[in-house]
C-alpha cells in the first residue's frame, strides 16, 4: 500500500471517529440528571448475578457503600459473597436457598420475608449508594414478596441511592420503572452438554 493510499485511509478513519465523538459528545452533554439508577438484569442466559456482582465490586473500589440482599441461592458457596464480606459488604442471606429443594411455600415465604424485611431497611438508608437485590424476581414470581411493595420501597428509596435487580421473567412494572434494563440470552451452556458447575467460575 502506497503511502498516499495509507494516509487517504487515515483521513477517512480520522473522519469517522470525529464523528463518533461528535455523536457521543453530545449525549454525554445532555445528560444533566444526577440521581441513583434503577437496573435490572434479566433473561434467561447466564451471568446475571455476575453482572451485579460486579458493579458492587466497582461501587466499594471508589470507596462507596454497598449491600446485598440475596434469595434462591443463598446457600450455596459464593465465591463473590466470600471476597465482597472480606472488603465490608454487608449481606442478607436467605436462608432456605433453592425453593425446588425445600418444596415448602409457607417456609420459603417466611425466609423471603425476612430478606426481604432487611432489604427495605437498606432502600430507605442514604447512607448506602447501591443495594443488590440479588435473584428477587422469582421472589415476585412466586408471590413471596408483594410486587407492589417492591415497586413502592424502589420508587421512594433515597434520591442518590442505586438499586440493581437479577433474575430471570422480571416483571413489566419492574422492567418499565428501571432506569437501565438489561436482557441476558443463553446462546449455549456448558451444563446442556452434561457439564458440571465448576466453583471459580459458576459460583
Amino acid at each position: 500500500m502506497s503511502d498516499s493510499q495509507t494516509n487517504k485511509d487515515q483521513q477517512k478513519h480520522q473522519q469517522r471517529q470525529q464523528k463518533v465523538k461528535e455523536q457521543v459528545d453530545a449525549k454525554v452533554a445532555s445528560a444533566d440528571k444526577v440521581q441513583g439508577i434503577f437496573q435490572v438484569i434479566t433473561g434467561n442466559g447466564k451471568g446475571k448475578s455476575t453482572s451485579g456482582f460486579g458493579v458492587v465490586a466497582r461501587c466499594v473500589g471508589h470507596g462507596k457503600k454497598a449491600v446485598v440482599a440475596q434469595f434462591i441461592k443463598g446457600m450455596w458457596e459464593c465465591g463473590e459473597r466470600n471476597l465482597l464480606e472480606k472488603a465490608g459488604v454487608p449481606f442478607e442471606v436467605m436462608k432456605t436457598g433453592f425453593t425446588w429443594e425445600t418444596q415448602n411455600r409457607e417456609t420459603d415465604t417466611i425466609a423471603a420475608q425476612q430478606t426481604w424485611q432487611k432489604a427495605k431497611e437498606w432502600l430507605t438508608d442514604e447512607s448506602i449508594d447501591l443495594v443488590l437485590l440479588d435473584e428477587l424476581t422469582y421472589m415476585v414470581s412466586y408471590d413471596y414478596i408483594d410486587l407492589e411493595e417492591v415497586l413502592e420501597a424502589i420508587a421512594k428509596r433515597p434520591k442518590m441511592q442505586s438499586v440493581i435487580i437479577t433474575g430471570r421473567g422480571a416483571h413489566r412494572k419492574l422492567t418499565d420503572l428501571a432506569d437501565t434494563v438489561s436482557e441476558v440470552r443463553n446462546v449455549k451452556h456448558a451444563f446442556e452438554s452434561g457439564v458440571k458447575a465448576l466453583e471459580g467460575f459458576d459460583f
